[in-house]
């Protein structure tokens, strides 16, 4: 039995670091940087840096998440290599969510349903392409996930589950309703000390992003309110009606067709066989579900990234219907039907990532944030728009350009304004930028001007009297002085 788990010990950490050296290739070959959101955190953390508060209410900007900003304060001290070490934290993130999938599957399931079900998280390329993007629900995934394998190897008694559902309640508010049910999951049939003992644990991270919030702009719910009418404004929401559909096409975006297919099977399977031992998966996945649709039924955006710890929760049980059939002893008569089922959905799982998998657009998009941020680092340090920043700000056509700019231009908040501000005055003198990197980047979600249709083409025409000052790839600066 020692040597046995001697074994198992040896190719865990051999598995893990081979996963950490292929993350830390992919970070180095393809140098891409933070999202918006993410890079946010770091302009705040700079303010923070140079003692002024952190810009939360700025325009379009995006909602703060107090443990991102607290830990991007450190980081922005480093200056301009603040931005790819933020993404090397999502990176290695991303190989502690593996890790915890396997951990957790190999918990609840046994050895290898963990090794298949982190093989299907892998192999969801939205999971790593988040992590080389920088969003926060990467770091967010592996404290919950994580959680959750430590509460399934000692059930009720892990005060490390407490401390990592609260740190995952300082990078997004969901975690605030899973930590209420762990507690009361903990407490019940205690003692009323220990319910109130729970409950301060719980209040701890709303407590704490409540405080952030006053601090900075004196409403202690401004993080809820904003975001609600910030996705009214940017048109991500969706109607009583169409979110049983739009659930139901997120958790395929997520998990594949053939993946959610077996992650249902997998339940069924898994109620019926090891029902005793699926609490906590199943939690996770009504409380993902149930989650998305709270927070779009409040107004929140409506975007697939808040049905992530669903997606998790299903590939689970879709890799327990791959391989659940060793549970069963040998010679049972549902081993091999089952066996041979799980084949042909694994076949079909292979034919459609072989028919949809697209290398190319995983290449192309990551290699054009580079490229992205090439451009904009050349013509911020042109000597005719350093020379006009002197004179005015920089305005851009929208808000989606404005931290990319801020951070490489060491700018302010008031320094870098988006034509669409209506709050904003039209600037007489500085620098004016427009996007010309043809139709598709025109229309790029993450850059482009164009990719809604709420903003006027007005945006990308500079103000009177600005002149033509430096032609790039896909940026133009106008300058007048």
């Amino acid at each position: 039995m020692r040597r046995c788990f001697s074994s198992r010990s040896r190719a865990e950490t051999g598995a893990l670091a081979a996963l950490t050296l292929a993350a830390l290739a992919g970070f180095f070959w393809y140098p891409t940087y933070p999202s918006y959101d993410s890079l946010y955190s770091l302009l705040w953390g700079r303010e923070i840096l140079d003692g002024a508060l952190p810009s939360f209410d700025a325009y379009r900007a995006p909602t703060q998440h107090p443990l991102w900003v607290a830990i991007c304060v450190p980081i922005a001290a480093l200056g301009e290599a603040g931005d790819r070490v933020l993404l090397a934290l999502c990176v290695l993130s991303f190989v502690a969510l593996v890790a915890g999938m396997y951990a957790l599957g190999r918990q609840v399931f046994g050895t290898i349903v963990g090794v298949v079900a982190a093989l299907l998280l892998l192999s969801r390329l939205d999971f790593p392409f988040l992590a080389a993007r920088g969003y926060v629900d990467i770091p967010y995934l592996a404290l919950v996930v994580w959680a959750a394998a430590l509460e399934v190897a000692r059930p009720r008694r892990g005060a490390a589950v407490w401390v990592l559902l609260t740190l995952a309640g300082l990078l997004r508010p969901e975690a605030w309703v899973l930590a209420g049910l762990y507690g009361l999951w903990i407490v019940w049939g205690r003692p009323l000390g220990a319910w109130i003992r729970a409950g301060l644990i719980v209040a701890i991270a709303p407590l704490i992003w409540a405080l952030s919030d006053w601090v900075v702009t004196g409403d202690p719910l401004y993080s809820l309110n904003y975001t609600t009418e910030s996705a009214a404004q940017l048109g991500r929401g969706a109607s009583l009606t169409e979110l049983p559909g739009v659930t139901l096409r997120y958790l395929s975006e997520l998990t594949k067709p053939p993946v959610l297919l077996l992650g249902i099977a997998g339940i069924v399977l898994a109620w019926r066989m090891v029902r005793a031992r699926i609490v906590v998966p199943a939690t996770l996945l009504v409380w993902g579900v149930g989650m998305f649709l709270l927070v779009s039924l409040r107004g929140f955006s409506v975007i697939n990234r808040y049905l992530v710890v669903a997606a998790i929760a299903l590939m689970l049980f879709a890799a327990f219907a791959a391989f659940g059939f060793e549970r069963l002893p040998r010679g049972h008569r549902a081993r091999r039907p089952w066996a041979l089922g799980a084949l042909a959905v694994v076949v079909a799982g292979v034919v459609y990532t072989a028919l949809n998998f697209n290398p190319a657009y995983i290449d192309r998009e990551l290699t054009l944030r580079e490229s992205v941020r090439q451009d904009l680092s050349a013509l911020l340090a042109a000597p005719q728009v350093r020379a006009a920043r002197a004179c005015g700000p920089i305005t851009v056509p929208n808000h989606k350009l404005i931290p990319d700019v801020r951070w490489l231009a060491d700018a302010g908040a008031a320094d870098v304004l988006a034509r669409t501000d209506p709050s904003g005055a039209s600037p007489r003198r500085g620098v004016a930028i427009v996007v010309t990197g043809g139709t598709r980047f025109l229309k790029h979600p993450a850059y482009g001007p164009f990719d809604q249709s709420r903003d006027s083409p007005r945006i990308q025409l500079p103000p009177d009297g600005f002149e033509r000052a430096v032609v790039g790839r896909r940026f133009t600066a106008y300058a007048r002085c």
